[in-house]
């Protein structure tokens, strides 16, 4: 009995921590041909001991955000993880870890990097830098369990929820090209006097990310459908070469909720274009 339980508590370490002795790129993971976890769940710590631990293990935290009412969202990188999302079409990538600390339920909550990584670096994913960063959050954290939220490893890449529903590359174009990003930047930050952004990460000289609050109505949709998946708060901007982009909503949504069923979505059929919305008023003019 004694040696099922270690080999048990064996695969469990090597699920999350996946084979990091994979080179750069397309090269193998170890991940091909299984399922991947969307979240790490573990036992509740306050907001000021996860940030003391995550600097302490070397991440930037970029963003304490209220994403639900008594819950709370750190997103944090380091630059591994920077230098990938710096590369053209990636600058979502930058944001993959993150968690949520739950005052209400009383539990933490962290996105998976390898998960949000594959499904936002696609072909170019570089296991050695999420699986890297997964690793570092399992030792920083220990005890963290696999959600039930989960999706074919091999399927990330090219998730969308159903036929006729956006792929990653399908995302919103906010307003028209600025002539350079710091021009684009500048309007959001021109928005309500800068009050939408809740931070602001430079990748590259032309490429930048914005984490940004949505509406407070439009926002209410996490407490809906789950705020144990309320990580995926605060939403994103990638401004490239003076042009804003945003995840379309119904992709983001879907990848971050792999359990909600249709009847699910219908629930929060006007959320997409709210969402839309939102993010269009500052990039108008």
């Amino acid at each position: 009995m004694r040696k099922l339980l270690v080999l048990v508590a064996s695969l469990s370490v090597l699920f999350f921590s996946a084979c990091t002795s994979a080179k750069t790129g397309t090269a193998k993971s170890g991940l091909e041909g299984t399922k991947v976890n969307t979240y790490l769940v573990g036992e509740y710590q306050d907001k000021a001991s996860v940030k003391a631990k995550l600097e302490a293990a070397g991440f930037s935290v970029l963003a304490d955000y209220p994403s639900v009412k008594k819950g709370s969202t750190l997103v944090f990188t380091n630059d591994a993880i920077k230098a990938e999302a710096a590369k053209p079409g990636r600058a979502f990538a930058a944001t993959v870890c993150r968690v949520f600390v739950d005052d209400k339920a009383k539990m933490i909550s962290f996105t998976n990097p390898v998960y949000f990584g594959k499904a936002f670096m696609q072909d170019e994913y570089n296991h050695e830098v999420f699986g890297g960063a997964l690793e570092k959050i399992n030792a920083t954290f220990p005890g963290l369990k696999a959600s039930p939220d989960q999706l074919d490893f091999d399927a990330l890449a090219g998730y969308h929820f159903m036929m006729g529903m956006p792929y990653y590359q399908d995302q919103d174009v906010l307003g028209k090209p600025n002539p350079t990003t710091a021009d684009a930047v500048a309007k959001a930050m021109n928005y309500k006097k800068g009050k939408a952004v809740i931070f602001e990460l430079k990748l590259s000289d032309t490429t930048t990310l914005l984490g940004y609050d949505l509406g407070k109505r439009t926002k209410k949709f996490v407490k809906k459908i789950g705020r144990q998946n309320a990580a995926l708060l605060p939403w994103t901007v990638a401004i490239e070469n003076g042009q804003a982009k945003a995840l379309n909503a119904k992709y983001y949504i879907a990848i971050s909720y792999p359990l909600l069923d249709m009847g699910g979505f219908m629930g929060i059929a006007t959320v997409p274009g709210a969402i839309t919305k939102d993010l269009e008023k500052a990039f108008k003019k």
